[in-house]
């Protein structure tokens, strides 16, 4: 009988690993013509007379009521052509994110067949690390100071280590993709932390789809270990949202907790700090994941659902 059903699984995986394979395919033959111009090139190459036409091209990389002497201190600062020296000697090869990007464009593109093929534009800005990139229908924007390596000497006391650790390449991508979700995601009805659970859920399930080469931990921002320590503690985890009856609780307080970055989640447990933070996202996915493995529903579709039904239909069991 155990063979049967090893047999059985096994018959599984094979058919949907065919499928993956199939639908790979398909989205590997759409045509992209992606357009990388880097902004942050042409801008701390210009001279300071040359203001006016760059100005002119990129109207919308200039705030209105931004004197012209910001830009001009900009261009000529000893730090932030320093910083720019940084940030070309590390993106001096694009090749390997165009080639990312590309693939992205072409994922969304067969989940979105009415999605534009953006412009993408490298900046450096102001180390704001809310907008580090941006997907805005037609443009693209990335932050290109933010993605230095999380141990470059200009985050040394700038930011905490939590924050840091996504400073990395491989997290342009992912970071796209958030921007991307925050339009095609339904912004849950309540305030209830399974509700906030599950839509972070699927902004990472999103990922699953449109960016399925990259690693669990590239998609959340997580390290190996961190991952790790999530799926140790699935079971333990999902007991103590149970036994405090969190899951419906509308405490603001939760979201800090278990949802937003942070350096750790807070159980008021001594495994605080071994745990990272966003562990209610973590498991919003593994929900998520759940409801797709038993249930066939398009992705807009799933974008859309009521928190509480797809938690219900999904049959989530945490792993033991």
């Amino acid at each position: 009988m155990k063979k049967l059903i090893l047999v059985f699984v096994l018959f599984l995986v094979i058919i949907s690993c065919d499928k993956r394979s199939k639908i790979e395919k398909e989205i590997d033959a759409i045509p992209v013509d992606l357009k990388v111009e880097r902004f942050d090139k042409l801008f701390f190459e210009s001279k300071p007379e040359d203001l006016g036409k760059l100005k002119q091209k990129y109207p919308y990389l200039f705030p209105a009521g931004t004197e012209d002497n910001v830009w001009v201190n900009k261009m000529t600062n000893p730090l932030w052509r320093s910083l720019y020296t940084e940030v070309q000697n590390k993106y001096a090869n694009f090749s390997t994110l165009h080639s990312q990007l590309e693939d992205l464009i072409k994922h969304i593109r067969f989940y979105y067949p009415n999605a534009k093929t953006p412009k993408v534009i490298t900046l450096i800005s102001e180390m704001d690390c809310n907008s580090k990139a941006i997907y805005a229908d037609s443009l693209v924007l990335i932050s290109m100071e933010l993605y230095l390596g999380k141990n470059h000497k200009f985050y040394t006391n700038e930011f905490p280590n939590y924050v840091k650790q996504n400073f990395e390449s491989n997290q342009i991508v992912p970071d796209l993709v958030s921007s991307f979700a925050y339009r095609k995601i339904a912004i849950p009805k309540d305030r209830t932390l399974l509700a906030q659970m599950i839509y972070a859920g699927k902004e990472l399930y999103l990922k699953d789809k449109l960016i399925p080469n990259f690693s669990d931990e590239d998609k959340i921002g997580y390290t190996k270990e961190q991952i790790t320590w999530c799926r140790e503690n699935e079971s333990y985890m999902w007991r103590y949202f149970i036994d405090d009856k969190l899951l419906f609780d509308t405490d603001p307080k939760l979201a800090n907790r278990f949802i937003n970055p942070a350096p750790f989640s807070k159980f008021y447990l001594e495994i605080d700090n071994d745990s990272p933070g966003r562990v209610g996202a973590w498991i919003g996915w593994q929900i998520v994941r759940a409801y797709m493995e038993n249930n066939t529903i398009p992705l807009q579709d799933l974008l859309r659902m009521d928190a509480k039904e797809l938690f219900e239909k999904s049959k989530y069991k945490p792993v033991k």
